[in-house]
């Protein structure tokens, strides 16, 4: 009896050893979205690798799809030890963030020196009135993507090197039978619609600014709607496009059913994975053409990684940042997301197998065009979508359309 009871306590103890070990580890909430970039997978093999250097800390991940990312971040806000100590965030957020003080101002943390070896495009994500609050992570535009064998079978010898010229091989690649409808978008009614549209407004030498006031009725802002208008009107701008997000996009382009798209890097070792896609072998990609011939468009996909004001673990949540956003991991990650650090570019390991990606990303990620960016951007880019739709669909012209978008944004606060 004594030895029954003995070995009860004993077994008791050791239960209690075991809690007590387990609820030694810190544990930390981070939301990721899990949407191009880097995918779920890595994101799981990096933290894996973090916990094994840092055992006494477990991180629980969570994972929404980008339309979702941005309500997560804010209804979690004062959630206290049952929010997130690491969120995900888009270049426009910190904005709207920082005037609630959402995310901890990390701006001690930039030395001149880290400034100097990170993209200027990639600091600004992080950057609000001249404050950081967190660590760029993803750096990102959009590129043109295209089928070699399909311009080839068309007698087209060299890619396009402008807009205009996008659309002359698009007519000729639909005249031949080779596809039917030759560009394939990401136009839903969805943040990825405001993406594109700022590339065109790039290519078309827009801004969205002017005398300090928001406006869409510049007039590169309104080439940009007319000409993704008479895309579709020509019939060779994928009439689905206005229903596509950039998953859609890859998956048709993949398919053989495109000879241009315009989507994020991650397409690119995707779309050359035979396993994954019946045209690996002959993407091409190029940074997004511009007006003219030789020109270059650009627009700032970027994200970052920041610690919540609610975290009870601020040290460790930055200590867990600082490790996914270094220089080794996002080398060692860069089939997907390209890293945020100028010196990776020349890294042979880096640039293996993706040379062509390599090469255009260097010409386009020194003129990303940010998107406009106020604290009511959530506001902003819900009222831009549904004009941008409106016009897409003929229920506007592009005049009218932006004229009304300019007089509603200056609305907002």
């Amino acid at each position: 009896m004594k030895r029954r009871v003995t070995l009860q306590f004993s077994g008791c103890l050791a239960a209690l050893l075991i809690s007590g070990y387990a609820s030694a580890k810190t544990e930390l909430s981070a939301l990721f979205m899990s949407q191009s970039a880097y995918s779920e997978s890595d994101i799981r093999a990096m933290t894996a690798d973090y916990e094994k250097q840092h055992p006494d800390v477990h991180i629980n991940l969570e994972f929404v799809p980008y339309e979702a990312l941005h309500d997560k971040i804010v209804a979690a806000r004062g959630a206290g030890s049952h929010g997130y100590d690491v969120v995900l965030f888009d270049d426009m957020w910190p904005a709207e963030f920082s005037r609630f003080n959402m995310l901890k101002d990390v701006s001690a943390d930039f030395t001149p020196e880290i400034k100097s070896k990170i993209f200027t495009g990639a600091l600004n994500t992080v950057t609000w009135k001249d404050k950081q609050y967190g660590m760029p992570w993803i750096l990102d535009t959009k590129y043109l993507y295209y089928n070699k064998a399909m311009l080839a079978k068309a007698g087209i010898t060299t890619p396009p090197t402008s807009w205009a010229q996008v659309i002359e091989d698009s007519a000729i690649l639909k005249q031949k039978g080779i596809v039917k409808y030759p560009l394939v978008w990401s136009w839903s009614q969805a943040e990825a619609l405001i993406c594109d549209y700022t590339t065109m407004v790039s290519a078309f030498k827009g801004g969205f600014y002017q005398d300090g006031k928001l406006t869409f009725t510049s007039p590169g802002a309104l080439k940009a709607v007319t000409f993704m208008k008479a895309s579709l009107d020509k019939g060779v701008t994928n009439p689905n496009s206005n229903e596509y997000l950039e998953e859609d996009v890859r998956k048709v382009f993949s398919n053989g059913d495109a000879a241009f798209a315009l989507n994020w890097t991650y397409m690119y070792n995707l779309a050359n994975d035979p396993k994954q896609s019946k045209v690996a072998g002959d993407i091409g990609i190029m940074p997004a053409p511009g007006e003219s011939p030789g020109d270059v468009a650009s627009m700032n996909g970027s994200m970052g990684l920041g610690v919540t004001q609610a975290s009870a673990h601020p040290e460790q949540a930055w200590n867990y940042i600082t490790y996914l956003t270094s220089q080794p991991v996002q080398n060692n990650y860069a089939r997907l997301s390209l890293p945020i650090w100028k010196s990776s570019y020349q890294d042979p390991a880096v640039r293996q197998g993706q040379e062509a990606l390599i090469d255009a990303a260097d010409k386009a990620l020194n003129v990303m065009l940010m998107r406009p960016i106020i604290p009511a951007y959530s506001q902003l880019s819900n009222m831009l979508q549904q004009r941008l739709q409106q016009i897409l669909m003929g229920q506007t012209t592009p005049e009218a359309g932006m004229q009304e978008m300019t007089k509603s944004a200056a609305r907002l606060r």
